[in-house]
């Protein structure tokens, strides 16, 4: 019993990584005209501004604004006294397809408050703007290949503390990418005799410990829950945190400038391997695989689904690493932000461009073949829905996106109630 704050802890932690913000007594609200937040370009948008508190408008509330196409320089910025509380701005136009958005800061009592409403303009009509290498398919087969070489070495340590009465729960690791190089991992099996499902879960950015899809495993079906970094995923939190602010910091630039060694080809021949492992359990039903992440894990659903026909179904929450291109053609580029202001001269070189394009996950997206079930917000200033879009419209494989248009970088629980009902109705038949 004494490890059970531990585990809530750690739950916690993970929740919090994409969980809805703290509401606050202060609201600032900001809301366009069109009640699905879409324009055709050359149609002009009006925001909403209502800052409140207890539900009613601050009389004299100070505010200052910025409008202008996301991620870049802002056209229109001011300072306004808000006699009752409300405001309407002049939101203006897109001449072509993209995303506009009014970020709005209020000052009450000496504190600051701030929130921002994005619109779409067309979004369906967004293009990708990364190159796609006419090696790319071999590329990533010889990958595989070379992956399929390794053996497997699969180890596996029950975790008492964390099973259930219906769930057993384990610490894996298995060989990646070459010899000794380790994934490490948390399984959940149901304890019943059987053949289950299996659902692999991919991580967000970070450096993190995880603790496992126990509630899925519970309904029937094997989960991994996997880490990227070739280090055990159960170890005190400090650990992940010395790492993140040390010799992990900054990993998805590393050897950016060598496709071979690019940081990502060894996370995303690990999600293989994980499947590798997942597919080789006695308990797998042999037939139904599906991935599922958010952010990086986002952009990693939707790789490991294009490069492992053994996935039937993803689930993909604001897919990172999109169209990170999109800098160059003056609009909104994917994280990690490789070639905004801060990061364009540096990473603006021929070499990582021919990089970058084998990692993209637009280019991952244009070869899904499996049904996918994906979902943002237009608020998300972490995953730009310029980046994300540009993905989601070269897939051809059956599509479905919910919107939650409000939402930055996190999701609300309806959202994730309605992934997780898509995925498990399509794992369980």
């Amino acid at each position: 019993m004494k490890k059970l704050p531990i585990l809530l802890g750690l739950l916690l932690s993970v929740f919090l990584a994409f969980a809805q913000p703290t509401e606050k007594q202060i609201k600032v609200q900001v809301s366009a005209d069109h009640p699905d937040w879409l324009y055709k370009p050359g149609e002009k948008v009006t925001f909403s501004v209502l800052v409140s508190k207890n539900g009613s408008p601050i009389p004299q509330a100070k505010v200052r604004y910025e409008i202008g196409p996301e991620k870049q320089e802002s056209w229109k910025k001011d300072t306004q006294i808000l006699a009752n509380g409300s405001l309407q701005l002049d939101g203006g136009t897109l001449s072509g397809a993209g995303f506009l958005r009014c970020i709005v800061i209020a000052e009450v009592d000496g504190k600051e408050y701030r929130n921002l409403a994005t619109v779409g303009f067309s979004p369906n009509l967004l293009q990708a703007t990364v190159a796609n290498p006419s090696d790319f398919d071999t590329f990533w087969d010889k990958a595989k290949q070379d992956l399929a070489k390794i053996p497997l070495d699969a180890k596996m340590t029950l975790m008492p503390e964390r099973c259930t009465e219906k769930t057993n729960v384990y610490h894996v690791n298995i060989q990646n990418y070459r010899i000794g190089a380790r994934l490490y991992g948390i399984l959940c099996v149901p304890k019943k005799p059987g053949k289950y499902p299996a659902l692999l879960h991919v991580p967000g950015a970070g450096v993190r410990p995880y603790v496992g899809d126990i509630a899925n495993a519970e309904k029937g079906i094997i989960t991994l829950q996997i880490g990227i970094h070739g280090i055990p995923v159960n170890l005190d939190p400090s650990v992940y945190t010395d790492l993140g602010a040390g010799i992990l910091n900054g990993y998805p630039t590393y050897n950016m400038d060598d496709k071979d060694r690019f940081f990502y080809k060894r996370v995303y021949v690990g999600c293989v391997r994980a499947n590798d492992f997942l597919t080789s359990l006695p308990q797998f039903d042999g037939q139904n695989l599906a991935v599922t992440g958010g952010s990086q894990g986002g952009a990693l659903s939707i790789v490991t689904a294009a490069l492992d026909n053994r996935v039937k179904f993803l689930g993909a929450y604001y897919p990172a690493l999109s169209d990170v291109t999109g800098y160059l053609y003056n609009r909104a580029g994917g994280w990690p932000h490789y070639f905004d202001k801060n990061g364009r001269a540096v990473n603006e070189t021929k070499t990582k461009l021919e990089t970058i394009a084998y990692f993209d996950v637009v280019n991952f997206a244009r070869r899904l073949k499996v049904p996918g079930f994906y979902s943002w917000g237009f608020n998300d200033e972490t995953c730009p829905p310029t980046s994300m879009y540009a993905a989601y419209n070269v897939i051809s494989a059956p599509k479905e996106l919910y919107l939650a248009l409000d939402t930055g970088h996190w999701n609300y629980p309806e959202q994730v109630e309605k992934m997780t009902n898509w995925l498990t109705n399509n794992l369980i038949k």
